[in-house]
C-alpha cells in the first residue's frame, strides 16, 4: 500500500457539512476507499482544532454534534489521528460544556505528559487538573 495521504480540514468540512456535492462526493470516496483498506489516510490534531472552531463558530453546530463529528472520525478505520487519545479526551472535556476545545486539549496534553505545575493566568480551566498546581 501506498504512503498515507493527508487529509486537510476542509476535506472532512465538506463531507460532513455537504454544502458543495461535488466536494462531498470526493470526500465520502475517500473516506470509502480509506474505510475498505485501499487508501491509507491520516491528519493532524491540528486538523481536528480547526474542524471543531469551524463547526462552532461558522457553522453553529452544539457541542455535542461536534463531539459526534470528531468521534466519527477517531473511530474511521484507515485514519490516524495524531495524538488520538489526546483528541478524544480533549473532545470528551470540551463536549461538557466548560471549556473551548484548545484548553480541554492542552489539558490532555498537561495529564499525558504527567505534568505537575503548570503556568497560566487561565485558573479558571486549568486549577482542577488533579496532581497539577499553577506556578503563581
Amino acid at each position: 500500500m501506498d504512503n498515507p495521504i493527508f487529509v486537510d480540514t476542509n476535506v472532512f468540512l465538506r463531507f460532513f457539512i455537504r454544502d458543495v456535492e461535488s466536494f462531498y462526493h470526493k470526500a465520502r470516496d475517500l473516506f470509502e476507499k480509506g474505510e475498505s483498506g485501499q487508501l491509507k489516510l491520516e491528519t493532524s490534531d491540528l486538523v481536528i482544532a480547526e474542524i471543531v472552531w469551524v463547526l462552532e463558530s461558522y457553522y453553529d453546530f452544539s457541542r455535542s454534534e461536534i463531539k459526534e463529528v470528531i468521534e466519527t472520525i477517531l473511530e474511521t478505520k484507515n485514519l490516524k489521528v495524531a495524538n488520538h487519545s489526546r483528541v478524544k479526551e480533549a473532545i470528551d472535556l470540551y463536549s461538557s460544556g466548560k471549556m473551548d476545545f484548545i484548553d480541554a486539549y492542552n489539558i490532555a496534553y498537561i495529564k499525558a505528559k504527567d505534568f505537575k505545575k503548570v503556568a497560566t493566568f487561565d485558573v479558571k480551566h486549568f486549577k482542577n487538573i488533579e496532581g497539577v498546581s499553577n506556578v503563581w
